[in-house]
């Protein structure tokens, strides 16, 4: 899991040419200006997927991992925890679905706020929760790009 302002781009850049497009993507696109929904990036390498939600307490939420893609999560407009654990750590309470490419998982991990200015990266070996609400549930509007490993 990697957690960093935007501004600092570069440095995550250099890892692979899907993730100097993803950071890309995200630096030049008016992200406030995006309708909820999927967005193709690179055919079959890298898609958004805008959402907007209300944040709900943490014993609602599941822990969940993938593996065909890494998220890069960012908030646009309000702000949330989001727990990330190691994936041994958890428990498999759904098995995993390979079309959609996610399992749910249970289990313990550490939380951390996430703001707009800033990403989020869960690799495949990182489970991770997001949507939690900080006090009371708040309007969220978020982008996850999903990009392949």
């Amino acid at each position: 899991m990697i957690t960093d302002k935007l501004e600092f781009y570069n440095i995550y850049s250099r890892i692979s040419d899907r993730l100097a497009s993803a950071m890309v993507y995200l630096l030049t696109t008016d992200l406030k200006s995006l309708e909820k929904g999927n967005y193709v990036v690179e055919e079959d390498e890298i898609f958004a997927i805008v959402s907007e939600y209300t944040t709900r307490p943490v014993e609602e939420l599941k822990w969940e991992s993938h593996f065909k893609f890494l998220d890069i999560q960012v908030i646009i407009e309000g702000e949330e925890k989001m727990g990330f654990a190691p994936l041994e750590n958890m428990q498999i309470i759904e098995p995993y679905n390979e079309e959609k490419d996610i399992q749910f998982l249970a289990g313990t991990g550490d939380y951390l706020t996430a703001k707009p200015g800033c990403f989020t990266m869960f690799f495949p070996h990182d489970a991770h929760q997001p949507g939690i609400a900080i006090g009371e549930g708040t309007k969220v509007k978020k982008v996850v790009l999903k990009v392949k490993v």
